[in-house]
């Protein structure tokens, strides 16, 4: 997967070149935590239609509920930090410094609360079908630049939101291929450093 796709993160935690919408479903992080995994999660609003407006529209609490919209996702306040369309367009909606209300209840590396110390990334798809190059490409790049500025995170610490919530989580699903992104996202750090490793 080649690419030369590069973002950078300010000290604000806002991603360089990534539109911005600020969402509500956001709060602090709890004194003295940090970024240490990164969670990848699928969506789309309706499921499997790609493109429209109803995905930001969830996160910033401005979607339809009524009988003609999402009356399931009345009351639902989600976010994520950020959403990577079909077309590997990056947006960003909380900052990297902040909690974003992403994995819901969950449990990693034996730890609950995994908004306290996670970065959580949607990638515009479903369970049911491939994600395409274009993402992949701004998810490595992403991953990168989030690996350069938060040094508790490591290319181990990467996982799906089924991993942190199974049974009740299923995304990004099989269709995800981590060996792609692993491997790609290996080759940008290793080249970063020289080859070292």
């Amino acid at each position: 997967m080649a690419t030369c796709m590069m973002y950078a993160i300010d000290g604000q935690g806002w991603l360089h070149g990534a539109a911005r919408k600020l969402s509500p479903n956001c709060d602090a992080r709890p004194p003295g935590a940090e970024v240490e995994v990164l969670i990848i999660h699928s969506i789309s609003l309706p499921e499997g239609r790609y493109g429209g407006p109803d995905v930001e529209r969830l996160f910033m609490n401005d979607l339809d509920v009524g009988p003609g919209g999402y009356p399931d996702l009345k009351g639902l306040r989600v976010s994520a930090h950020l959403f990577i369309r079909r077309g590997g367009e990056v947006m960003q909606f909380v900052s990297f410094e902040d909690r974003a209300w992403h994995a819901g209840v969950s449990r990693c590396e034996g730890r609950e609360r995994v908004n306290d110390f996670s970065v959580g990334i949607e990638l515009e798809g479903t369970d049911h079908g491939p994600f395409e190059e274009s993402q992949y490409r701004s998810l490595v790049a992403v991953s990168e630049a989030l690996l350069q500025r938060y040094p508790a995170l490591s290319a181990e610490r990467l996982y799906a939101h089924s991993d942190i919530a199974p049974g009740r989580k299923t995304d990004p699903g099989a269709y995800f291929d981590w060996g792609r992104y692993r491997g790609a996202l290996r080759l940008r750090v290793d080249g970063m450093r020289g080859g070292e490793g």
